[in-house]
């Protein structure tokens, strides 16, 4: 009988520790999942001292709250560096450039092409001053998918040309921002689905 009091003793001393030793590491979990979550709320504030050394908060915002905005920024730059050129080498060369650092080699391989049929050629030859107007940008948020509509306006000694732009392809988000990519996203996937005239108004050469 006394055998069987102290069995029932260690067992039920067994059981209180083991319970304890459970609720010890449930509270030591839940403490740590509540300061986490503290010290990430508080880097998200910063205090600014005003003239009278009362600290003032001011909170950081969801860099994913304005990401859409951002999206269309970087699209627009980029179609902006791309299609508006003017009748210098050296600009031709610059706009090139800033604009491979916001698209992936899929801009590269436009650029070779256009380079390849001799686009650019004719923009020095002719004085050509090209410039775009961003018209629409559709963005679709979940897919990272866009497409850019624009009018193109090739001013030419002869003649103006107006065309129609539409181009599409998809956002890719970078980890770091850069000058060269302040929004540190890359256009991946680009394609021209239409580039075609819309009036062509010759000039009184005389």
């Amino acid at each position: 009988m006394i055998i069987k009091n102290i069995e029932s003793k260690v067992r039920l001393a067994t059981f209180l520790s083991a319970g304890c030793l459970i609720a010890a590491v449930l509270m030591v979990l839940s403490v740590s999942i509540f300061a986490y979550r503290q010290v990430a709320s508080a880097r998200k504030s910063i205090y600014i001292m005003d003239v009278a050394n009362i600290p003032l908060s001011a909170r950081q915002t969801d860099v994913q709250m304005n990401r859409g905005a951002e999206y269309r920024s970087h699209i627009a730059r980029f179609h902006n560096l791309f299609f508006s050129l003017t009748p210098d080498d050296r600009f031709i060369e610059y706009q090139m450039k800033q604009a491979m650092y916001l698209i992936d080699e899929s801009g590269a391989l436009q650029y070779n092409n256009l380079k390849e049929k001799g686009f650019f050629s004719s923009i020095l030859s002719s004085s050509a001053v090209l410039t775009l107007r961003t018209d629409s940008i559709y963005l679709d948020m979940p897919k990272r998918y866009f497409r850019y509509y624009g009018t193109q306006k090739i001013d030419r000694r002869s003649s103006t040309i107006t065309r129609s732009l539409i181009t599409e392809g998809y956002l890719s988000d970078l980890e770091i921002r850069s000058e060269n990519n302040p929004h540190a996203v890359l256009i991946t996937g680009w394609k021209t689905l239409e580039n075609k005239d819309l009036h062509n108004v010759q000039k009184n050469t005389f």
